[in-house]
């Protein structure tokens, strides 16, 4: 089986959960509390631990596995639980903490970013004769998921999602708003022709996530929607592209078949006659539609022809092709590119509304990209600097830094931490004069992101707020799905009213199939909301 990666679960799918009861024991003391010894008789006998948490934790599944827990009191410091938590272990998407929070700590939750249409040449009766130059900046939503109110909008399974997880939907914004927005500008400052070219500056900074291209210009995420509509059984489905944008097509080869039939669409990919046709194959069942998506190796070209295309609806003609690629080459150097006058910008969301995109729905490329960001702060073009930047910011914010071995901001395999690094993150976090705002990004135990279907009728439904992290691949010798590591760690308001830091991790847990690994979504936050109702 290949490496899966479940973040987020809107219908069935999510990164950790919380439930049940127990009772106030030792471990108050503001020392921490003795080392666990499992036991022949429930295991995990750790004081304060409750009863009900250690009942999940003893599970058949865990049984070659291990369990870390941090808790601490965010008022006076008090170490409550101490289960390895000085350990380093994988925490998954739960790596986005540092990278989005690095952000937050450098710039604050108000901060934005502005993309800017540059004029290159002269404009006479309406019509430029030179360039457009649309310059990215890093903005993670591009006017594509505003809501009315000035918020970002996101469904609890983002289409990010879309392929390795069932149940991901789309939310109702434009993906293209933004560009639009755009364009209507360019058109109001007087131009109504381009002769010369459309060319997108993407050279802000340069990274790569698993295979693909992270890049300052980003238009829906950088990806094309298929929403593919079963039609009736034996029957071809039917299937749409959202954005619509030429000269993307689609060669829909899936077949209806019946309810409870085996049902399995391939990831959408690009065909090796046409690179703008893009193929989808397999089967789906009859009833819901069913979303994947397609991802751009090269978001410049898409976001190009998107562009054009917005120009065009504005009132704009541009004499160059459409749909060519990108000519980046074209470009004069930055800092000339810079000097040009604006014909057009758009501000991007505060940063705490693109933080609560990102921890919500656990975004890879959008925690990548805020790393991103801080590395071309600094000055530099490469991404890979964002994260010494990154750990400089929090060693100076005060955390201790070799608590944690990061190699990303999304939460790739290969990143360590230890819960007690965790819980000091959010410590830190908990000092700040926004710590309510930071807490609000948070996923809600029961009521969104990726915690939305997690204990919903725990009593700790609606009081703890968390991030989640998920690793899971495949056991080819026996069969088995993995569960490399399941996390879950944030704030919470304890029963008793204090307020908790908490960090909980469960490495190598063994499931006949991926379902199982949403089982741990319920087992981890089980754990947590036991935790919840005894302090």
């Amino acid at each position: 089986m290949s490496r899966v990666r479940a973040r987020g679960r809107a219908a069935l799918l999510t990164a950790a959960a919380l439930a049940a009861t127990g009772a106030l024991l030792a471990g108050c003391t503001g020392a921490p509390a003795p080392s666990p010894t499992p036991g022949a008789t429930g295991g995990y006998a750790l004081p304060g631990l409750p009863d009900a948490a250690r009942e999940v934790m003893n599970q058949p599944q865990y049984a070659n596995g291990r369990w870390l827990i941090s808790v601490s009191d965010l008022e006076t410091g008090e170490t409550l639980l101490d289960l390895d938590g000085d350990k380093m272990a994988q925490p998954g998407s739960f790596v986005k903490t540092y990278s989005a929070g690095a952000a937050w700590v450098k710039w604050g939750p108000d901060h934005t970013v502005t993309t800017p249409v540059k004029q290159s040449g002269t404009v006479t009766d309406g019509t430029l004769v030179g360039d457009l130059v649309l310059v990215g900046a890093g903005d993670l939503t591009l006017g594509g998921r505003t809501k009315a109110d000035g918020t970002v909008d996101f469904t609890n399974l983002d289409h990010n999602d879309a392929n390795p997880l069932p149940g991901a939907t789309l939310t109702t914004e434009d993906p293209l708003a933004g560009l639009d927005n755009l364009a209507r500008q360019v058109r109001a400052s007087g131009i109504t022709a381009v002769n010369g070219d459309v060319v997108v500056d993407d050279r802000l900074f340069e990274g790569e996530l698993a295979g693909k291209p992270v890049t300052p210009i980003v238009v829906n995420q950088n990806l094309l929607d298929i929403l593919i509509t079963p039609g009736a059984v034996g029957e071809p489905a039917t299937a749409a592209l959202t954005p619509a944008v030429a000269p993307w097509k689609l060669d829909l080869q899936v077949q209806t078949v019946a309810e409870g039939e085996p049902a399995r669409i391939a990831a959408p990919a690009a065909s090796p006659d046409d690179p703008n046709t893009i193929v989808v194959s397999g089967t789906v069942a009859e009833g819901d539609p069913v979303l994947k998506v397609f991802e751009f190796d090269d978001p410049a070209t898409f976001a190009r022809t998107a562009f054009i295309e917005a120009l065009g609806r504005a009132g704009v003609s541009v004499t160059a092709d459409p749909v060519a690629t990108n000519p980046e080459g074209a470009l004069p150097a930055s800092d000339t590119v810079s000097s040009l006058p604006s014909v057009a910008e758009l501000t991007s969301l505060p940063l705490s509304e693109e933080v609560t995109y990102v921890m919500k729905i656990s975004y890879n490329r959008g925690a990548q990209t805020l790393i991103c960001r801080l590395a071309a702060d600094a000055g530099s073009t490469d991404c890979n600097d964002g994260m010494a930047i990154a750990g400089q910011i929090w060693a100076d914010e005060g955390l201790d830094t070799l608590g944690a071995s990061l190699i990303d901001g999304s939460g790739l395999e290969g990143n360590y931490i230890t819960p007690a690094n965790a819980v000091q993150i959010q410590t830190l976090m908990a000092e700040r004069p926004d710590a309510e705002a930071w807490k609000a990004v948070m996923p809600v135990l029961g009521v969104d992101g990726s915690l939305a279907d997690v204990q919903t009728d725990s009593p700790a439904a609606g009081k703890v707020f968390a991030k989640t992290g998920t690793l899971a691949g495949g056991d080819a010798f026996n069969g088995r799905v993995q569960l490399t590591t399941k996390t879950l760690g944030g704030v919470m308001d304890a029963e008793s009213g204090r307020e908790l830091a908490f960090t909980i991790i469960v490495n190598q847990g063994f499931y006949d199939g991926i379902d199982g690994v949403f089982e741990a979504n319920d087992d981890v936050g089980a754990v947590a909301a036991a935790i919840q109702q005894a302090y």
